[in-house]
């Protein structure tokens, strides 16, 4: 049975409380001063000498993407929380973190959507997929599981929204903190095509991954959840390959193992936008197009845009650049062609 790691401690450092995630500093005895994060939304903003109850054992397993403990309550001056008015729809339900939000859901269901979605399996590819589809109207983000919930954990959207690259973003399923809150990812989908008029969407998990290194016990099957989702409301699906010249575990170079599952089980078509020369050796399922395009690496260099992957910069993995940037050259051809 599983059973959670909670040391009480005190905020030594504590960084501004601007955004939604607070970087501090908490001292925990036995463990010494160590890195932390509070949500501010959930628990609020501390202050250095603020008595607190982290959670510890991500960063006590030495975890790469999630390596700091993570507040759990804040014993000074985090028990005055209101929660949100008329809000009765709970996220993280049953839990200690559990949180009534207001869903996007409507009860209107309007399909064909007949509109694109791409799909991602790592957060890192979020940023050069939507800088390659700059300037192809409006293009939201969908958050899912697969990696981190808190959707103010992303620095990259936040930049991404700052530079008017995505036009929103939505919290799907266990994922929550976005710009509006959605039970499902086909809800958040639908919302964001239908009511909120975008153009297209880009759906996929938060940073860093759940894995355990097994066919299916990886955050980026969600990617499959998502297309499917998609394909049922009508949507045109780009799935954007995991591809990598610079990962050590050989289940992740080329064509990673993560998207090769997820185009084998996939029960309908997509569209699989590949760098050029790097078709081979892509399943091709129930009748997927491969796409072979161009791509613009030195142009996403030069954006100033986050190019860091699994600790690897771009010039250590361009594949993997590249391959997010093919998914958006794709997903702004079909924005085109739907336009016309």
């Amino acid at each position: 049975m599983s059973r959670l790691v909670l040391r009480r401690g005190t905020v030594a450092e504590a960084g501004p409380a601007a955004g939604p995630e607070q970087r501090l500093v908490v001292d925990v005895p036995g463990r010494g001063p160590r890195a932390a994060v509070a949500d501010v939304a959930l628990v609020g903003a501390a202050q250095p000498g603020d008595d607190v109850v982290v959670n510890t054992q991500a960063a006590d397993l030495a975890l790469g993407s999630g390596g700091f403990d993570v507040v759990h309550v804040n014993l000074t001056r985090g028990l005055d929380g209101a929660g949100v008015a008329g809000a009765h729809v709970m996220k993280l339900n049953y839990t200690s973190l559990q949180h009534a939000v207001l869903p996007v859901e409507g009860p209107e269901l309007v399909t064909p959507l007949s509109r694109p979605v791409a799909v991602v399996s790592l957060h890192g590819q979020l940023a050069p997929l939507a800088w390659a589809a700059r300037g192809a109207a409006r293009v939201g983000f969908v958050q899912t599981a697969g990696g981190a919930l808190p959707g103010g954990h992303s620095r990259v959207v936040t930049a991404l929204r700052e530079r008017d690259l995505l036009a929103g973003f939505l919290t799907a399923g266990p994922a929550y903190g976005g710009e509006g809150e959605a039970i499902t990812p086909a809800g958040a989908i639908h919302h964001g095509l239908h009511e909120l008029g975008w153009d297209a969407v880009v759906c996929g998990p938060g940073p860093g991954i759940l894995g355990s290194g097994s066919a299916l016990g990886h955050g980026g099957l969600v990617a499959l959840d998502s297309a499917h989702a998609a394909l049922a409301l009508g949507c045109e699906v780009v799935v954007c390959a995991r591809m990598s010249s610079g990962d050590p575990r050989p289940r992740h170079q080329g064509l990673s193992h993560h998207s090769r599952t997820v185009l084998e089980l996939l029960l309908a078509p997509v569209t699989v936008a590949v760098p050029s020369g790097q078709a081979a050796g892509v399943p091709v399922g129930p009748g997927h197009e491969v796409r072979e395009l161009d791509t613009d690496l030195d142009g996403y260099a030069a954006s100033g845009l986050p190019a860091r992957t699994m600790g690897r910069d771009l010039a250590d993995d361009p594949l993997f650049f590249a391959a997010a940037l093919a998914a958006g050259t794709a997903l702004a051809d079909k924005i085109a062609r739907h336009e016309r």
